[in-house]
C-alpha cells in the first residue's frame, strides 16, 4: 500500500525520519514547514527523490496553508509541536500551541477526507504527576494534570493529545486515530538541528556537566520512532489506538558510562561520578530552569511497549547502539569537538 501522505513539521528529527521511510515505501508526501525559505535546506539533508516530496508554508497557530497541504493526502502523521530547551514564563506558550495544532491538523485532515491520523504525542502525555517514585507506565496511563508539580512540556502533551481524542470521538467520523507517545529520541543526526534529547548527549560530551544528576528517562531511537508511525500509519485495521514508544529507563550515569566505555578518549571530557541530589538543588537557587530537573531526582518514568511490539510487530534497537549514534554524528558533523 502507498499513496500520499501529509507529515507536519518537516525540518524536525522524527519528521525527517518518517518522510524518508515513506519515500523509500513509494509514498509521495507533502509535508509542513513554517517558512518555505527552509525548503532547499530541508530538501538538501532529507536527500531524498525531490519528485516525490512537496513543501507547504503552515503554522501550528494560524489557518493558511492546511487546505493545501492536505489536498489529495489519505494519511496524515501529524509530528509537529513545540518543544523548547527551557522552561517558558507561562504553560500557554506551549499548551495552546500544541492543543491548537492539533485541533487543526484534525479539522483540515476530516475536510480533505483523510483515512487515518497519527498523532505524534509523548510519554510526557503518559508518566507525570504521578507521585514520587513513578515507575513502568503503559498505554492506560495518562499523567495527572491535577498535580501542580506538572512542568509545561508534559501539560501540553497531555492536553494536546485529551483534545484530540475527544474531538475524533466527537467529529472524526469514520477517520481512524492512533497516537505514538517515545520517550527521549536519540539516534543518528540527519542535520546540524539538535532536539533537546541530543542535547544532553552534546553537554556531557562537551563536559558541560560537571557531575550527572540522579534523573533518567526512557531511550529509543529515533529510527525506531519513525518506523512505528510508518506501521501506525499504514496497517490495517487501527482506530482509536495509543503506543509506547519507549527503550528501557537509562539514569543520566548510565549514558555517561555507555560513552566512556566505547568512545576512548573522545568522552574524555563525559562526567563519571554522580551528583549529590544536595547539589542541583544548590545549582537550582540561582539557575530557575533547573528546577524541573529538581522534580525528577530519583524518579523512574519507564514505558512497557509490548503494545506496539504485539500488534505491529514493531522491533527497536538497544540503548546503545542510539546513545552512540547520537554521539557519532555530532562528532563527525564537528558539532563536538572531542
Amino acid at each position: 500500500m502507498a499513496g500520499t501522505a501529509l507529515v507536519t513539521g518537516g525540518s524536525g528529527y522524527i519528521a525527517g525520519f518518517l518522510i524518508r521511510q515513506l519515500i523509500d515505501n513509494g509514498w509521495t508526501v507533502n509535508t509542513t514547514v513554517r517558512s518555505l525559505k527552509r525548503e532547499s535546506e530541508v530538501r538538501g539533508w532529507l536527500n531524498v527523490d525531490d519528485a516525490r516530496l512537496r513543501f507547504f508554508a503552515a503554522d501550528l497557530e494560524n489557518d493558511a496553508g492546511w487546505a493545501e497541504a492536505m489536498a489529495g493526502c489519505g494519511h496524515v502523521a501529524h509530528v509537529a509541536s513545540p518543544f523548547p530547551l527551557g522552561v517558558p514564563k507561562h504553560p500557554d506558550e506551549l499548551v495552546v500551541p500544541a492543543r491548537e495544532g492539533a485541533l487543526r491538523a484534525l479539522r483540515f485532515a476530516k475536510g480533505a477526507g483523510v483515512k487515518r491520523f497519527v498523532l505524534t504525542s509523548s510519554m510526557a502525555a503518559i508518566a507525570y504527576g504521578h507521585g514520587d517514585g513513578g515507575g513502568i507506565y503503559s498505554e492506560a496511563d495518562w499523567t495527572n494534570l491535577d498535580n501542580p508539580g506538572v512542568m509545561p512540556y508534559p501539560r501540553s502533551k497531555t492536553v494536546a493529545e485529551r483534545a484530540a481524542r475527544d474531538w475524533v470521538a466527537a467529529e472524526g467520523g469514520d477517520m481512524e486515530f492512533a497516537s505514538v507517545n517515545p520517550a527521549a529520541v536519540f539516534g543518528p543526526l540527519l542535520s546540524d538541528d539538535l532536539s533537546t534529547s541530543i542535547e544532553l548527549v552534546k553537554q556531557l560530551l562537551e563536559g558541560k556537566v560537571p557531575m550527572c544528576p540522579d534523573i533518567g528517562f526512557g531511550i529509543i531511537d529515533v529510527r525506531d520512532v519513525a518506523d512505528l508511525h510508518y506501521r501506525a500509519l499504514t496497517a490495517p485495521g487501527i482506530h482509536d489506538e495509543r503506543y509506547v514508544c519507549s527503550g528501557p529507563f537509562l539514569k543520566m550515569i548510565d549514558v555517561a558510562n555507555i560513552l566512556t566505555a566505547n568512545l576512548g578518549g573522545q568522552a574524555k571530557k563525559v562526567p563519571t561520578r554522580k551528583m549529590p541530589d544536595w547539589l542541583l538543588k544548590l545549582f537550582a537557587l540561582v539557575r530557575p530552569e533547573l528546577k524541573q530537573l529538581v522534580a525528577e531526582l530519583g524518579n523512574v518514568r519507564g514505558g512497557d511497549s509490548r503494545h506496539a511490539m504485539e500488534t505491529l510487530g514493531w522491533t527497536l534497537r538497544p540503548p546503545e547502539e542510539a546513545i552512540l549514534a547520537t554521539a557519532h554524528s555530532l562528532i563527525e558533523r564537528r558539532i563536538v569537538k572531542a
